[in-house]
């Protein structure tokens, strides 16, 4: 990367440390501006952070977050503050039934170091899974060609029209696109956009094996961002923890921001207001009069939270011999075996976490309604749960998790270079990236955000990270 020698003077404040505001400051920075990056809370990550959790004493994610191999700028992300090394990949999908020992595997077929060509890689395993009957996989076979062809970006169809539509088995709904596609998006199939499910679709069931790869963090979430510090150390830039903005001033005669933090003031040339919507939404009365302010406040008023919910759950023994897998037709989803993905943590017995997506009714459970139903329905898939001892509990709800995708979403996401007021830029998972809301749309909205700021001082750079190419038979398809 080239460095900006010619204007090292130039300053830029980052407001908000999680992934959106991370990205764009390590890119900033290691391209030669000055960077702060102001966090209101003590620690890094915001909705993708981990926490001692006082009840049970021990480090746990707020929820389980994943990449695959199609979130090329995460990758870069955390190539750059070199935390790739704190994750495990897997191409593999293990789906259970309820009261039956049967698993169906989902992911590429090889044929030794071989697999067929994408999109057929994973055809063998769908067609033999039994999971799914015939009639599912027919239909499933169906949806698939369907989603081959391009999707209207302005589509207003959701997808349980869609699926209605193209004749959708019971079974495919409920064990594929409730569960895989709901819960990649983080929302019930009648309040999801059509085109971003055709997006979950392509990226990672179709363009190729290695997009479709899922990445485990092996560390706790805030560890992978143990490097952004040294990162902006060692480039001359700095890092503002516990420094909530309380209000942004522009001095229109020396072009300058004033950010007034709970720890004192920070003069910049630029900003980034990497943010949540409901955070930039907040922040919007404590910034200058702007044409476009207002208009910015409607776009954020018409986004909407969506939980997730996780238990995390410490037995005496273990009770499954995997990483991970997928549980069917319950209130529970997704299954992580954080004693054999993080076995560092050397925990007696075993540490598991269970994710609920999609689920509004699991969230507005009691604690303890909220467990013993997960222990309920666990130990429906994996018997060893009755005769192991709980030990220790905790649940964890994460309500404004991500943001909704229906129909339309895509008029409130504005752009990074959108901002009402000059000098600045704005980043957050709900801007405009083309992805929905996940760790991988920050990531592009901060590299975003970095490129209009150097384009903005008159030199360009390029921080956006390219698309995994499509593979076999997929490059010819468009």
């Amino acid at each position: 990367m080239s460095r900006l020698a010619k204007i090292p003077e130039k300053t830029v404040t980052v407001v908000g440390g999680g992934v959106a505001g991370m990205s764009a400051a390590c890119a900033l920075a290691e391209a030669g501006l000055r960077v702060r990056l102001v966090e209101r809370r003590g620690y890094l990550g915001g909705r993708a952070s981990s926490y001692v959790h006082p009840g049970v004493e021990e480090t746990i994610d707020n929820c389980q977050h994943v990449l695959f191999g199609c979130c090329t700028n995460l990758i870069g992300f955390y190539r750059r503050v070199g935390a790739l090394d704190k994750v495990r990949w897997t191409s593999e999908m293990t789906m259970i039934e309820p009261g039956s020992r049967r698993r169906s595997a989902l992911g590429p077929f090889r044929f030794g170091p071989f697999t067929l060509p994408a999109p057929l890689h994973g055809l063998p395993r769908l067609l033999t899974a039994h999971a799914f009957t015939l009639a599912d996989k027919v239909s499933l076979a169906r949806a698939f060609r369907a989603m081959l062809r391009s999707v209207a970006p302005d589509s207003k169809e959701t997808l349980a029209e869609w699926l209605v539509r193209h004749r959708q088995s019971r079974g495919a709904v409920e064990r594929f696109w409730k569960l895989v596609i709901a819960s990649a998006l983080n929302a019930e199939i009648d309040c999801i956009a059509v085109p971003y499910a055709a997006k979950v679709i392509r990226e990672l069931f179709m363009n190729s094996a290695a997009a479709g790869r899922m990445g485990i963090n092996a560390v706790p979430l805030s560890e992978l961002y143990s490097g952004v510090e040294g990162l902006l150390g060692n480039n001359e830039s700095s890092l503002y923890l516990n420094s909530g903005v309380e209000r942004i001033d522009w001095d229109e005669e020396v072009s300058e921001w004033t950010l007034t933090t709970r720890t004192g003031a920070l003069v910049s040339d630029y900003i980034v207001l990497a943010l949540p919507f409901d955070a930039m939404g907040k922040l919007l009365p404590h910034m200058p009069p702007a044409t476009g302010a207002e208009a910015l406040a409607n776009r954020i008023a018409r986004h909407e939270h969506r939980p997730i919910c996780s238990a995390h759950l410490w037995f005496d023994r273990e009770i499954t011999e995997l990483d991970h897998a997928v549980m069917l037709d319950r209130e529970v989803h997704w299954l992580f075996n954080r004693s054999k993905l993080q076995p560092w943590r050397k925990t007696k017995g075993s540490y598991i976490e269970i994710e609920v997506s999609a689920s509004r009714v699991y969230a507005a459970r009691k604690r303890n309604e909220a467990i013993e139903l997960t222990l309920r329905e666990l130990a429906e898939f994996f018997p060893a749960v009755t005769s192991a001892k709980l030990v220790k509990a905790a649940l964890v709800k994460e309500v404004r998790a991500t943001f909704g995708v229906p129909p339309g979403v895509d008029a409130s996401r504005p752009a990074a270079t959108q901002s009402p007021w000059p000098n600045s830029f704005l980043a957050g998972d709900w801007i405009a990236t083309g992805w929905p809301s996940t760790m991988e749309s920050a990531a592009r909205s901060g590299h975003l955000a970095a490129e209009a700021v150097c384009t903005s001082i008159g030199a360009p750079q390029k921080f956006l990270e390219p698309d995994l190419e499509p593979q076999g038979l997929m490059r010819f398809i468009r």
